[in-house]
């Protein structure tokens, strides 16, 4: 464009469209780093389940760490402990 001459609505339109073709050229994807991360956070949660029936959402980490009480819990006592009758 020459000095001192005012932009036209037909200089306009190549920028546009070629903002426009950014997304498809790659420029608008995710890093494959951002989405390993996500994942990882959310691969460190189990989900597990409280007397009361309802579930949380706990660390791994603080699963390891637990002691278990009861070694292969029978169905009759898993409903008692539910408090829910067989």
């Amino acid at each position: 464009m020459r000095k001192g001459k005012p932009m036209s609505r037909r200089n306009i339109l190549p920028i546009l469209g070629s903002g426009l073709l950014l997304p498809f050229l790659g420029f608008g994807t995710t890093n494959d780093r951002d989405t390993f991360s996500e994942t990882a956070t959310e691969d460190e949660f189990s989900t597990l389940l409280k007397p009361d029936g309802s579930t949380v959402r706990v660390k791994k980490s603080t699963v390891r760490k637990s002691t278990v009480i009861q070694k292969k819990l029978s169905n009759t006592s898993f409903l008692n402990w539910l408090h829910k009758k067989h």
